[in-house]
C-alpha cells in the first residue's frame, strides 16, 4: 500500500519541479480560451436531457442525437451565467476582488438558484457576512457542487498559474461553499490552468489533485480514482462501481441524505475525472463518459469538456460538436452582459493581467508566463460533523403536532401563531427539512428547551423549493435531544403569507 501511494504522488512531485517561464502565443491563448468556453457550452447542452435522471446507476441507453442547434441550450444554463457573473466581479473590482465583493454581487443577483447557492444568497440577504455564508453554520449545503460548476472562469484566466487560481477560488468559493465544496472549485480550476500547457489528461487530473489537501475527502476520492484507473485502464464502469461502493454514502444535502440523489461536489468531481482519464483527450468520448456516470450529468460533462476544450483549443474541437456556436456567438447568456465572443474577450484581458501580476509579461505576440507549481490549499473540512443515519418523516408518530397543521402528501403546513411541532432524536446533529414557500413565514426553533434561533422559509424567489433545510445544527453533544418548532404567524420580507412547512428530520450521528 505504501509503495502504491508513493507511485501515485511521484507524478505530483514532478509537477512541482516544472515551475519556470512558459511561453504561449497570444493567438493560441485566445484559441484555448475559446475552446474552454465552447467546451462548457457543448458539454452542458449535451448532458441536459439526463440531468439527475440517473441516480446511483449508469446511463446505458442511446443519447439524443446531437445537432448544431442544441448548443443554444447553454445560453440559459446556470453553469455558465453564474460563472460569468463572478467573472464580471473581477472585471469591475480588479484581480484583488474580495469575498465581500463577490458576495455583494451574489446577494443582488436576480437569477434562480438552488442548493448551496440559494442558501448562501438567503444568508447574505439576512445579514450574514460573505465570509460565513458558505460555512456549515449557515449553509447546510456546504459540500454541494455549486462552486465546482462555477469555477471554470478561474482556471481559464490562470494559464500555468495554479496558486493564483487557488487564491481566487478561495475568495469566491467562500460565498457559497466550505471545505470539499471549495476544493471542488479548486480541483476544476487547476485542471483548466494545467490544460494550457499539458496534453496528457492524466497529468491534468493530477495537477488538479495537487491543488487540494491530500487528507481531504475530496483529495482522497480523486487519488482513488487515479489509482483505480491505473489498475483497470480500459474499464471505466468498474471504477464507477468502486466510487459508488466507497464514496457514495455520506451525502449531507437535505434533499439527498440517505437517498439516491447526490449533489455532493466530490462524487460529481470524480465523474469529471472519469471522463478525462478514460476519454484520453477525445472530445466526444470525454463528454459521453462524464454524462453516462449520472447524477449531475450536465454540469460534469460541461467541466470535463471545457478542460479538454482548453487542452485542444477551439480549432481542434471537431466540427460536429462546435458547428452551432457561430450562429449564437453574439447572443447574450441569460442574466449577463456576455456573449460567447465578449466573455472570451473579457477572459483574455483577465488572463493577461493575471500573468503580468504574477511576474509574467507580453513579449511581442507571445505571452510569457512565470509558471507556478501546484500547492495544496489549507485543510478545512466539516465531515467530522457526523453522517446522516435516519430520516424521520412528518407522518411518523414520533412527531407531535399542536395547532392548525394540515397534511399535503409528505409535508405538514401551518400558518397560525402558536402552532407547534416537536420531536426527539438521538444523535450529534439534525436537519429539519421542508419547502421554501412564496407564502413562507417565520418560526422559533427550540433545541433542548432553549430558543435556538428564529427561522423563515421564504426563498427570496417566486418559486417554491422543496427538500430544503428549515433549521439545522451540528456538533451537538452525543445523546438525546429535543426540537420544538413554533409558528410565529408572521410573514418574512416580501412573503405573501405566514406558512411553515415541515417534511422530515434528518438525524446525524
Amino acid at each position: 500500500m505504501r509503495r502504491a501511494i508513493l507511485l501515485l504522488f511521484i507524478p505530483l512531485l514532478a509537477l512541482c519541479q516544472k515551475a519556470g517561464f512558459r511561453e504561449i502565443p497570444i493567438a493560441e491563448l485566445r484559441d484555448k480560451i475559446e475552446g474552454g468556453w465552447a467546451g462548457q457550452m457543448i458539454g452542458v447542452s449535451f448532458g441536459a436531457p439526463t440531468e439527475f435522471r440517473y441516480l446511483e446507476r449508469i446511463f446505458e441507453g442511446e443519447f439524443p442525437k446531437w445537432t448544431p442547434e442544441r448548443v443554444s441550450n447553454s445560453l440559459n444554463q446556470d453553469d455558465l451565467y453564474v460563472d460569468m457573473t463572478f467573472a464580471k466581479v473581477l472585471d469591475e473590482k480588479g484581480l484583488g476582488a474580495t469575498t465581500a465583493d463577490f458576495g455583494a454581487m451574489f446577494r443582488e443577483a436576480k437569477y434562480r438558484l438552488w442548493h448551496a447557492n440559494l442558501a448562501a444568497r438567503r444568508a447574505l440577504k439576512r445579514g450574514v457576512p460573505a465570509t460565513l455564508s458558505g460555512t456549515p453554520q449557515y449553509n447546510v449545503h456546504a459540500n454541494d457542487i455549486d462552486f465546482q460548476i462555477e469555477a471554470d472562469f478561474i482556471g481559464m484566466m490562470a494559464p500555468g498559474l495554479p496558486q493564483a487560481a487557488n487564491d481566487i477560488a478561495l475568495r469566491a468559493g467562500r460565498v457559497m461553499n466550505y471545505g470539499d465544496g471549495i476544493y471542488g472549485g479548486m480541483f476544476v480550476s487547476c485542471m483548466y490552468s494545467a490544460a494550457f500547457f499539458e496534453n496528457d489528461p492524466r497529468k491534468i487530473v493530477e495537477a488538479g489533485l495537487a491543488c487540494i489537501p491530500a487528507k481531504s475527502p475530496y483529495g482522497m476520492l480523486i487519488a482513488d480514482v487515479i489509482g483505480w484507473q491505473r489498475q483497470t485502464p480500459g474499464d471505466w464502469k468498474t471504477v464507477w462501481k468502486q466510487i459508488e461502493q466507497k464514496w457514495n454514502k455520506r451525502e449531507p444535502c437535505p434533499e439527498g441524505a440517505l437517498k439516491p440523489f447526490n449533489i455532493d461536489a466530490k462524487l460529481n468531481g470524480a465523474y469529471i475525472a472519469l471522463g478525462l482519464l478514460y476519454g484520453n483527450g477525445d472530445f466526444g468520448k470525454t463528454i459521453e463518459i462524464s454524462t453516462r456516470a449520472g447524477q449531475d450529468s450536465d454540469c460534469n460533462p460541461s467541466s470535463a469538456a471545457g478542460i479538454v476544450g482548453v487542452m485542444l483549443g477551439y480549432k481542434r474541437i471537431p466540427d460536429q460538436w462546435k458547428s452551432g456556436i457561430p450562429a449564437i456567438a453574439d447572443k447574450r447568456f441569460a442574466y449577463t452582459d456576455f456573449s460567447f465572443r465578449s466573455i472570451v474577450d473579457s477572459n483574455m484581458r483577465r488572463a493577461i493581467a493575471l500573468v503580468q501580476k504574477t511576474g509574467g509579461r507580453i513579449d511581442e505576440d507571445m505571452l510569457v508566463v512565470k509558471a507556478q507549481a501546484p500547492k495544496p490549499a489549507r485543510l478545512e473540512v466539516w465531515d467530522d460533523y457526523g453522517s446522516p443515519v435516519e430520516r424521520i418523516g412528518a407522518a411518523d408518530p414520533r412527531w407531535q403536532w399542536k395547532g392548525d397543521w394540515k397534511r399535503n402528501q409528505a409535508t405538514f403546513t401551518a400558518k397560525s401563531q402558536g402552532a407547534e411541532a416537536s420531536i426527539s432524536f438521538e444523535g450529534t446533529g439534525a436537519i429539519v427539512t421542508g419547502p421554501y414557500l412564496p407564502t413562507g413565514g417565520k418560526a422559533d426553533v427550540y433545541l433542548d428547551g432553549k430558543l435556538n434561533r428564529t427561522v423563515d422559509v421564504y426563498p427570496d424567489e417566486d418559486q417554491p423549493k422543496s427538500g430544503e433545510a428549515v433549521w439545522h445544527a451540528f456538533r451537538l453533544k452525543p445523546g438525546k435531544h429535543a426540537i420544538r418548532v413554533v409558528v410565529r404567524g408572521e410573514p418574512y420580507g416580501a412573503s405573501k403569507g405566514t406558512e411553515i412547512g415541515l417534511t422530515d428530520l434528518v438525524v446525524f450521528r
